[in-house]
């Protein structure tokens, strides 16, 4: 069962970053080995149990609810995550501007990763998976990143930069949590 489809906001013209590379060489590199060179997470948390569980939480993951559910501000050229959507999220003034890498659609795994975008301020990829164990009807979501500060100020913050990724981090998985009960 996939995502009812969301309106995608026309709010925000996103096709300034349809010419625009990624700001990074290691495309895939969330699906392991994480490469060197960057700050690492790779945090996996149960979520939920059972198939309804799984199925709400992939579905607001993949339709941008985890993100919303986050605080984030979200706009995107596509109601759900596919390959080479873009998506505009926002917190404050900061923009972070993102392209999709890759999509796991499986009976027991659903997710995305995605990559920044020039004005992003890091430089790397983020994985967000939602898994199921028929065995144990357990739900678990896996984040997997790689990443290091992609703009002038972003440098100058070193240490807050981690703590900024880790408070998003936690944020992620209480949103899908929500989302499984």
């Amino acid at each position: 069962m996939r995502p009812p489809a969301m309106a995608v906001s026309t709010l925000v013209d996103l096709s300034r970053y349809d010419s625009l590379q990624l700001t990074y060489s290691e495309v895939g590199r969330t699906a392991g080995p994480l490469p060197t060179g960057y700050h690492h997470v790779d945090r996996r948390e149960p979520i939920g149990h059972g198939r309804d569980g799984f199925r709400a939480a992939a579905d607001a993951l993949v339709s941008w609810g985890m993100h919303r559910g986050a605080g984030l501000s979200v706009d995107a050229t596509s109601g759900a995550a596919e390959v080479g959507s873009t998506v505009l999220m926002r917190i404050g003034p900061v923009r972070i501007p993102c392209r999709v890498v890759a999509v796991i659609d499986e009976p027991n795994r659903r997710g995305f990763a995605y990559g920044t975008l020039p004005g992003h301020p890091e430089q790397g990829e983020e994985l967000f998976v939602v898994e199921f164990d028929p065995d144990s009807r357990a739900v678990t979501a896996h984040i997997a990143a790689f990443s290091r500060p992609g703009r002038w100020f972003t440098r100058l913050g070193g240490p807050l930069g981690r703590v900024v990724q880790r408070l998003a981090t936690d944020r992620y998985f209480a949103a899908l949590r929500r989302a499984a009960f």
